[in-house]
């Protein structure tokens, strides 16, 4: 009977893992940390947990970092993850900008960046992609090929089985078969494909206002309109993941924003209630000269009347979609992000309330903006990207031990 048939053995090998592995989680979360403390947040003994250290530090996973200071007796080491045994990477492409971080295995930002987004085409995008791949691991110290995992949030779905992107309009060529597949030459790692609004909401989970709550939807407005779902703590996808994609919800019919090829495209209320549309709007309602969305809205904290008009329009629209989410998935908090609901938010969240209770017959959730900005796509990329690649690095540990 050789080893591998051994009952002993292989229970041996299971224990050794399962014990490597919890003092792996218990350095993440709380490290640096002294083997007495291991040993009383694990209940393993010393030893075990000494053989477990030595296994870790060994294939450079874990590190000793100097003595534990301010107790009475002899100095315990501490021990930590080492910050260098694996990257992330992640990417928030959209339209109009294109941001990155690199990140340390135990969540450190080592550089972050944006940049105005070649999206005109897949080809100059995916160079694009490259290039600051190149820029940001030279700056950090590293090379593309050391990069563990990474992430790419887009717009849109990917479609596993054609290896497109689809209802991402914004990203011209990105539609076509094989197109999201040319990401692997971006660092060379292995990589997740998944909905920017869907990252923003894991963002809010990891870093803002949805951390202590089950049940929340994460609305983004901005250049195009979107929803993450979190339900019982966890991302909801959708059988063809695409849970969230309200742009196409059936509001504004009577606009004249809504007729056409475009709204068809993009989704009717997309077409109605994105920062485009309340450019439109604006002008509609008599505002001219060089117009945003960002604009209007600060005209509107101003005071400025017609920008009123317009918010107070926007918000009707955003109350019309929020009556169908809240009808159907009763969330406990509504959260506003994108260029718009994180810039105006806290002008969009009283008119939408009150709208609310014209349209629903319950008490309207939570309505709060996002606190993250522009980040929260990058951060729940990062938060996304950091699980995977603390696995391969455990995995990879075990393979050279």
């Amino acid at each position: 009977m050789n080893g591998h048939d051994d009952p002993t053995a292989s229970s041996t090998s299971v224990l050794r893992i399962m014990n490597e592995r919890a003092l792996f989680e218990q350095l993440l979360r709380h490290g640096p940390v002294s083997r007495p403390q291991l040993a009383a947040a694990t209940g393993l003994s010393k030893p075990t947990i000494s053989v477990a250290l030595a296994d870790l530090e060994r294939v450079g996973v874990v590190r000793s970092v100097g003595l534990a200071t301010g107790g009475t007796g002899r100095a315990a080491q501490l021990y930590e993850i080492h910050p260098q045994a694996g990257w992330v990477m992640a990417f928030d492409v959209g339209r109009s900008f294109v941001r990155v971080a690199l990140a340390t295995l135990t969540g450190e930002t080592v550089v972050r960046r944006d940049v105005r987004s070649r999206a005109r085409s897949a080809v100059g995008l995916l160079a694009q992609l490259g290039l600051l791949t190149q820029e940001i691991t030279e700056e950090a110290g590293i090379t593309p090929d050391a990069v563990t995992y990474t992430v790419f949030g887009t717009p849109g779905t990917h479609d596993q089985a054609t290896g497109a992107l689809r209802l991402a309009p914004n990203l011209p060529g990105w539609n076509r078969p094989g197109s999201v597949d040319r990401l692997r030459t971006v660092t060379g790692s292995p990589f997740l494909v998944e909905n920017d609004i869907n990252l923003a909401a894991l963002g809010e989970q990891a870093h803002g206002l949805g951390g202590d709550v089950d049940d929340f939807v994460f609305m983004s407005i901005g250049t195009g309109i979107g929803m993450g779902v979190v339900l019982g703590g966890r991302l909801h996808r959708g059988a063809q993941r695409a849970a969230g994609e309200i742009s196409y919800l059936p509001f504004g019919e009577s606009d004249p924003l809504a007729a056409g090829a475009v709204s068809r495209r993009r989704g009717l209320l997309e077409s109605v209630a994105s920062a485009d549309a309340v450019v439109a709007v604006a002008r509609r309602f008599g505002m001219s000269g060089r117009i945003s969305a960002k604009r209007i809205f600060d005209a509107a904290r101003a005071g400025d009347a017609t920008a009123l008009r317009v918010v107070e329009a926007e918000a009707d629209h955003l109350a019309h979609a929020l009556a169908s989410v809240i009808a159907v998935l009763d969330p406990e908090l509504v959260v506003l992000g994108g260029g718009i609901g994180a810039h105006g938010g806290e002008l969009l969240v009283a008119p939408v309330r009150e709208r609310l209770g014209d349209l629903v017959p319950l008490r309207p959730p939570r309505i709060e903006a996002s606190a993250l900005g522009d980040g929260a796509v990058v951060l729940g990329a990062l938060a996304t990207g950091l699980r995977h690649a603390r696995d391969l690095v455990f995995q990879r540990a075990l393979a050279v031990d």
